[in-house]
């Protein structure tokens, strides 16, 4: 090894440095994420003594004006990222391979190259040639369009600071470097100083930066934790590359809310917004089936509707199984637990199949009430009337607990065309009747069940 330089140990998921390697990281508990890359301390640290004391301001005197957003012509986009693209901005898209993310940022720069906006794209993974070849297929670009393959930061920077873009697209962080740090790109070293320069950028030139982030194999960015740290907005394309949608869900959000999502279809010329998406999701819905029925939950501001379906049948083994799909597994345990404790359901000798159909992932307390009448429609083969759809928590005692946003849940269900809603019961006090739809309210799961099983009579003496 050289004079001067060092093997530094660097944990992959959250930056920990130490001078030997461990097998747990101390900092985030994660095993076998240690690597060793190579550190040069022979330059001493250059320090610049100011030439006047940095002034400080009270924050009486700062005044706050409404922050410049660019919009993206995509609609769907702009809701993530809370109304389109703030100046100095730096966001991280991050996905599976082949969901999107190179497609969308090149739908990006098709839309603002068309309003004369300066947009310069820098890819280190593809051609020139290649890049024209998916931009032919995604449509006719503006002449306001730059594109640069350098994976050199510095030669980067120069660049930038030339053509001064007001957006800017690297294609992706993983292959960047700098000449200033002795790890090969991708390390951790090399994504944090990357990141580090980039950030620089934007904030120092005022320039709208997109970095495209690969993912593990977990699911999440590649790279030190601190990435997702360092940056303003955080991206995530969710959803399987083999299916015809997209979910494009804010995780981290500066300027705006975390729990938007946006929803892409994708087609022969790139990816589609899906302006609705409740009627996406219950598209195909069958008619007279038991053991299915439709849910209301929110995504941000953004209510959808869709079909959660359950497959209940005796066990022909010792041990039943159970399987859920778009949702979590042991909360449909909890709620069968539930159910066979306070409905005096006999389920554990049961195989249980639970599926949100679309393929998308749902996790919020609103749809377990969706659960609970699906798992009984299946168990006592009862079809539920397909105009019917409901919403609420279900705790441990049984009972049906409030939710956020009823009003909102319930005008989307009208809008589709459904006739009745339950709903729980201490939210029926804040909603406003509604003209064409049925409210019900349910304080216990025994009444909602009590609905489905004897109709619109709740005291039906009928055996749950």
């Amino acid at each position: 090894m050289a004079k001067g330089k060092t093997a530094i140990y660097f944990c992959q998921n959250c930056g920990f440095e130490s001078a030997k390697w461990m097998g747990q990281c101390p900092g985030c508990r994660e095993w076998n994420t240690f690597v060793e890359e190579i550190v040069d301390k022979s330059a001493p640290a250059k320090v610049k003594k100011a030439a006047q004391q940095a002034e400080v301001t009270k924050i009486s005197d700062i005044r706050t004006d409404q922050e410049h957003r660019l919009t993206t012509g995509i609609g769907e986009l702009d809701r993530v990222l809370g109304g389109g693209i703030v100046t100095g901005s730096l966001v991280l898209v991050g996905g599976d391979p082949g969901i999107g993310k190179s497609t969308l940022l090149l739908q990006v720069c098709r839309n603002l190259s068309g309003e004369a906006v300066n947009v310069l794209y820098i890819s280190g993974e593809e051609s020139l040639q290649q890049i024209k070849i998916r931009a032919q297929r995604i449509g006719a670009f503006g002449d306001s369009l730059s594109l640069l393959c350098e994976t050199n930061l510095d030669t980067i920077r120069e660049v930038i600071g030339r053509l001064k873009p007001s957006i800017v697209i690297i294609d992706s962080i993983q292959t960047m470097y700098s000449e200033n740090v002795a790890s090969a790109p991708g390390s951790v070293s090399q994504v944090r100083e990357a990141t580090g320069v980039l950030m620089q950028i934007a904030k120092g030139y005022g320039i709208s930066i997109f970095i495209v982030g690969h993912v593990t194999k977990e699911g999440v960015v590649a790279g030190p934790r601190v990435l997702e740290h360092m940056v303003d907005t955080v991206l995530y394309f969710e959803g399987d590359r083999h299916a015809a949608y997209r979910i494009l869900r804010g995780v981290k959000n500066r300027f705006g809310s975390t729990n938007e999502i946006g929803v892409f279809e994708m087609c022969n010329e790139g990816l589609r917004e899906v302006e609705n998406p409740s009627e996406y999701m219950l598209s195909g819905k069958p008619e007279g089936a038991s053991g299915s029925v439709v849910a209301c939950s929110m995504e941000g501001t953004r209510p959808i509707l869709l079909e959660i379906q359950a497959l209940v049948c005796h066990s022909n083994f010792g041990m039943p199984r159970r399987t859920a799909a778009g949702t979590d597994y042991n909360r449909v345990n909890l709620l069968m637990a539930v159910l066979e404790k306070r409905v005096g359901m006999s389920l554990s000798s049961c195989d249980a199949y639970v599926n949100i159909a679309g393929g998308i992932r749902m996790s919020e307390p609103a749809i377990d009430l969706g659960l609970v009448l699906a798992i009984v429609s299946s168990y006592k083969e009862i079809p539920i009337d397909e105009k019917t759809i409901c919403f609420g928590e279900v705790g441990l005692s049984g009972e049906v607990r409030a939710v956020s946003m009823a009003a909102q849940r319930i005008q989307e269900a009208k809008k589709l065309g459904f006739t009745t809603c339950i709903i729980p019961e201490v939210c029926k006090g804040s909603v406003k009747d509604v003209k064409g739809i049925h409210i019900i309210g349910v304080s216990n799961v025994q009444e909602a069940i009590r609905w489905i099983v004897g109709g619109k009579d709740k005291s039906s003496k009928q055996q749950l």
